[in-house]
């Protein structure tokens, strides 16, 4: 198995100390990516190992990475609702409002899998709410469309997610759509 190999491997574990050996051996590997085109960061981040992400950062790993889909970390976490890694992320410069592939948004993906938590705090630092996927959805759109279905949690997204907090992004003195004061 070669170190980009075992690199991989060990992240998926969450092997922070066999991590910490091979990127020291080889800095390089920092931003190899793997067959679907993910960096260490962006699989560190997905299968939510904080301490990889906090000393992957730490070595400069680059926040906003993309794998083979246009998908970066933030965007991997905001699906999989890990909170802890979505504020590292941002805290490191992670663009709020990166799109993907597809067209979508962290705060799309954020909507779409109830992370309430999340998008209010993609939306603190300012998620362009605007945005429209490949369908042609805002994340409104989403909390709209969703906000008669039943999630396992028994609720509505509707009702977790307060659907005033993201109503009011589209004001045109919102900062989030980047024309502050402007009416």
């Amino acid at each position: 198995m070669n170190n980009k190999q075992e690199l991989f491997n060990q992240i998926r574990s969450g092997n922070l100390e066999t991590v910490q050996k091979l990127l020291n051996n080889d800095p390089a590997l920092l931003e190899v990516k793997d067959e679907r085109g993910s960096t260490p960061l962006l699989l560190a981040a997905y299968y939510g190992h904080t301490d990889l992400v906090d000393f992957l950062l730490k070595k400069g790993a680059k926040v906003d990475a993309l794998d083979g889909s246009g998908n970066t970390a933030l965007m991997g976490v905001c699906f999989k609702g890990y909170t802890d890694i979505a504020q590292k992320l941002i805290d490191a410069g992670a663009n709020v409002s990166q799109k993907n592939a597809m067209g979508a948004t962290c705060l799309i993906y954020a909507v779409t899998f109830n992370r309430k938590d999340i998008a209010e705090m993609l939306l603190k630092h300012g998620a362009d709410a605007s945005v429209k996927d490949a369908r042609g959805n805002t994340a409104m759109d989403l909390v709209k469309e969703q906000g008669t279905r039943k999630h396992g949690t028994g609720g509505t997204l509707k009702t977790i997610l307060d659907v005033q907090n993201l109503e009011h992004c589209f004001d045109s003195n919102h900062i989030a759509l980047g024309r502050p004061g402007k009416q």
